[in-house]
């Protein structure tokens, strides 16, 4: 059929009138091989970069290529974190990221050779801006670089102690006090002892990183003993240059973290005290008994306090005394305050040391047992244990006779 108008012709055909001369591809798919192009270029700069970055990155870290570095001892002092399970190309990273040295690689390459590197332990280093790779090797194997370390052991109280000997025992605000300290610049970090107890006398417990269950506790507690036994055993990690608040923080963030590792507050749930008693009762046995006596001595709290009866512990006496004796004196004891256990029922107010694991699951855990008398009897702290009041006596004697008690 004829059509001079062209009305039924196929404008994608080749030639003109017939359906078989149809072409296979439509105009409008003569674009795509255009369009195709143009992502597969975009993909080609997109691998391009990638490659780019990644051949950057391993040539920084891994030493290929050269790079670029410092040279000299560095400028201006400033206090960088290595954490726990850092590689030494990590710790280069952060090196670089403080401008410490100029290059990943620059740190790396210069301390191939020196196995101290991957002794660095987790901290906070003194280190010095614009080093060049060689002087911040030297410098973070260097034993005083490391600063901002703190010390907690099983016992520790937050005031100082005086030994019989006349030797003050650093309590942890002191230690904490000191671990502020580091020389930044010419300019001293310290937190001074004062500072560090107006900040948590004043401030919102749960502020500062102190568990939920123990807040309400704690805040009934006399200001200056509100943190007594929350900050558990342990090595922490404090910033030189960070306020009272934030030293604060960081070691009561990770004692928390220490409290639940224990299994703090669920594993008070079956002892018929809550998980703040048993924290208290920790400290008390941290305090009383060598860490074999700790089921004995727990078994003797949960049943005098079961009787009830008074617990008589001379560690509480002691505690409010700041000393840290076996035995007290008719004229300490017969001294009044929420701590004598002597004149009180019941357990003291807050813990009065900083409790162990060992303290703790004891607590939770105590020995069978129907002792209600202990005493320290043995020159290795071993004490004897007695159901009787008759008992007791000839355990003390034996005490006596030993001169331990």
């Amino acid at each position: 059929m004829s059509d001079d108008l062209d009305l039924f012709n196929d404008p994608y055909t080749s030639g003109g009138g017939h359906g078989e001369e149809r072409a296979t591809t439509p105009r409008r798919r003569e674009r795509v091989p255009k369009r195709k192009l143009v992502i597969w270029s975009i993909v080609g700069v997109v691998v391009l970069l990638i490659a780019g970055g990644a051949y950057y990155g391993v040539t920084q870290v891994l030493g290929f290529g050269s790079y670029d570095d410092y040279s000299g001892q560095g400028e201006a002092d400033v206090v960088v974190e290595v954490t726990d399970g850092e590689s030494t190309g990590d710790i280069a990273e952060t090196l670089h990221k403080a401008d410490v040295v100029a290059s990943a690689k620059a740190f790396v390459k210069a301390g191939e050779d020196n196995s101290k590197l991957r002794g660095v332990q987790p901290g906070f280093y003194v280190m010095k801006t614009k080093m060049s790779g060689a002087a911040a090797v030297a410098a973070i194997v260097n034993p005083d670089a490391r600063v901002g370390e703190l010390q907690i052991r099983a016992g520790s109280q937050l005031d100082d102690v005086k030994a019989p000997d006349g030797s003050i025992v650093s309590g942890i605000i002191s230690k904490l006090s000191k671990a502020s300290c580091a020389k930044l610049n010419g300019k001293d970090t310290c937190v001074s002892p004062d500072a560090l107890r107006n900040a948590y006398e004043k401030a919102d417990l749960a502020s500062l990183g102190v568990p939920d269950w123990a807040v309400p506790y704690a805040k009934k507690a006399e200001p200056k003993r509100r943190l007594e036994g929350l900050i558990l055993p342990d090595v922490y990690d404090v910033k030189p240059g960070s306020d009272a608040t934030e030293l604060w923080k960081t070691v009561l963030s990770k004692s928390a973290l220490h409290l639940q590792a224990v299994g703090m507050p669920s594993v008070a749930k079956d002892t018929g005290f809550t998980p703040y008693e048993v924290l208290i009762m920790a400290s008390l046995i941290e305090r009383e008994a060598i860490t074999s006596d700790f089921p004995k001595v727990s078994r003797v709290t949960y049943n005098r306090l079961a009787k009830p009866m008074k617990l008589g512990y001379d560690s509480t006496i002691n505690y409010v005394l700041d000393r840290p004796e076996i035995t007290t004196k008719d004229a300490d004891r017969a001294k009044g305050g929420p701590y004598n256990t002597y004149n009180n029922f019941g357990l003291t107010p807050t813990p009065i040391s900083a409790p162990s694991n060992e303290a703790i699951d004891a607590a939770v855990n105590p020995a069978p047992g129907k002792w209600m008398f202990f005493v320290k009897c043995e020159k290795d702290g071993t004490s004897c244990f007695a159901v009787t009041g008759e008992e007791h006596q000839r355990n003390v004697d034996k005490a006596r006779a030993n001169h331990v008690y």
